[in-house]
Parts: C-alpha cells; structure tokens; sequence
C-alpha cells in the first residue's frame, strides 16, 4: 500500500512539473518549484489560503501536450472547461507572448479586490500618454468619477487611463499598484507574468503567457460584477469635471463578439472577456463562455496575425465546447 502511494505521488509531481515555463530563462517552473521558493514570504503574508494553482484547483496541461501549431494564425492558444478544469485545446501556452490590454484583467481584479464601487475617486493629475494614439476618456486633474464609471471605461472601451487612475485609487501611485499587480500574480502561481504598467501598453518588459492569464482570468471569474461590465455592449459614464462640469462619455465595446461583427458557435454563450491589440502583441482575447450544459470555459488566444484571424481561430476552439 505504502508502494502504491509513492508511485501515485511520483505521478502526481510528474504531470504537475513542466507546467509553467520561465520567460527569461527558457527553463520549466513547476508549480510545486514556485511554491517552495516563495512558501516563507507566502506565509509571512498570511497568503497561504490565496495560493489557487494546486493541481485539484486549476487546469493543468503538460509542455509536451502544449508543444504543437495547430492553429497557425495565432501564437498561443488555451480552451479550459473551468467547470470540471479541464484542458481542451493548448498551443504554446507557456511560451512568453505580450498581453496588450488583456493586462487590465489584473486591474480590474484588484480593483474589485480593494475598492467599492461607488467610491469616488479625484484624479490627480492630467492623464496622458507619449502615443496620442492610446484608447483614454481624457481624465483631467480634478474630475470626480466612480470605480465604477472607471472600471466601465477599462472593461468595455479599454481605456488605458482608466487603468492608470484606478491603480492610482488603489495604490497610491502607479509604481505601487504595479508592484501589487505582480505580487498578486505570483499569489496566483502566473510564475512567469511580469507587469509593467497597468493597461498593457508595450513595454519590453511587461510579458505573460496564455496559461497565466488563464489564472488570472478564473480568479476574477469569481466576481460577478466583472461581468456585469464585460457582458455589455455600450455603456455610457457620466461625470464631473474640476469645475463640476457634468461630463458624458458613451462606449461601445471590443469585444466582436459582442458588438455583432463575429458569431459565436451554435450553443455557446457569451459572458464576458477581455480584448487586447498592440503592434508587438497583435490581436488578443480572453473569454469566459458556457455552453449548452451551463459549463463556463475560459479560453484564451494571443498573438492572432490579424484581428480576423483572432476571431476565426477563436470561433474555432469554442466550437469544441459541445
């Protein structure tokens, strides 16, 4: 009995290892690896009871079973039964890829983890960006809005100031918040996700994996009011300016899926996601669906060669839902 203990246990560890895979070194870390390394500060923080990537928690899918091209107009691509976690579809999911936008997934988890809705924050400062081209609402010095008005703005238009103002209501600086960002990652076993910023605008050294933010994803699957948000077409916000002008801003959504452009597979039903574009990253998703059983699954495509591509390849792997 003690022999065929040790041989279920030796599995246990072989089919764990390997499932995450160090961005800067090439190398695996397994989750129990990443456990072990950061078990005393894990503890130190009382966050033993936060630690989710266990085996019996999450998804899990080996290099080997990753380490295939079946879907050639994108870079990574996840499809998990977050019901019965589960791996349906995986290619090149540990690999390093840029996570544009759907970095603000961690943002609007933090966010929920530490602000109320209708708590009104005052913006700080003018919030602008080197590149005049960068999805914003144009927050001013002075404007009153709430978490979420701003959370409605990050969620469905993908504003990156929004991203920048809640890490700010959060944390007290941007710089602050990207640290919380990073330390509620590794909390989560995304070993290999580095944030640099808030909303994902590139920056060399701001990296995930579709695995990682597979994690992420299903903690934040956990609060209803993400999807409150992430299910709607349009929204409008409205505001007050420094002088308190009343300001209005209407939205619509990024999600194709939900503005109408794309059809989703027979059977599969939409809940929510978040979209993700940037000139290094390309064309990114992350869903969370259910199908004609009431299962929810969350899948994840990164680095689609066009926007296109993204949602053909995404209709493709959704389709294997039922």
């Amino acid at each position: 009995m003690k022999k065929l203990i040790c041989i279920c246990m030796s599995v246990m560890m072989i089919t764990l290892s390997g499932c995450q895979t160090s961005a800067k070194t090439g190398g695996f870390i397994s989750y129990d690896e990443h456990y072990q390394k950061n078990e005393t500060a894990l503890k130190e923080d009382a966050l033993s009871d936060r630690w989710e990537s266990r085996g019996s928690k999450v998804a899990v899918v080996s290099k080997e079973k990753a380490d295939n091209n079946d879907y050639p107009e994108a870079k990574e691509v996840l499809l998990v039964n977050n019901t019965k976690n589960k791996v349906i579809v995986s290619q090149k999911v540990f690999d390093q890829a840029y996570p544009a936008s759907t970095t603000k997934i961690m943002t609007a988890l933090l966010t929920l983890e530490n602000l109320n809705l209708s708590q009104v924050v005052t913006i700080k400062h003018d919030i602008t960006f080197p590149d005049g081209a960068a999805v914003a609402i144009h927050l001013k010095k002075g404007d009153k809005i709430t978490v979420e008005a701003l959370l409605n703005a990050l969620i469905i238009m993908s504003a990156n100031d929004a991203a920048v103002a809640l890490g700010e209501a959060v944390a007290g600086s941007e710089a602050n918040f990207v640290k919380m960002m990073n330390k509620r990652a590794k909390e989560l076993g995304a070993a290999n996700t580095h944030f640099a910023n808030p909303n994902g605008l590139h920056l060399s050294d701001h990296y995930s994996t579709a695995y990682d933010l597979y994690l992420i994803f299903k903690e934040v699957a956990k609060h209803n009011e993400f999807f409150n948000i992430a299910g709607r077409s349009s929204s409008r916000i409205e505001y007050l300016g420094s002088k308190g002008e009343q300001k209005i801003y209407d939205m619509a959504s990024t999600n194709q899926y939900i503005a109408g452009t794309y059809t989703l597979p027979s059977q599969v039903y939409m809940i929510g996601g978040k979209t993700g574009t940037t000139t290094q990253a390309g064309s990114c998703l992350i869903l969370l669906t259910k199908n004609k059983d009431g299962e929810e699954f969350i899948s994840v495509v990164l680095k689609g060669v066009t926007k296109s591509a993204l949602y053909h390849t995404m209709t493709d792997i959704l389709s294997k839902e039922n």
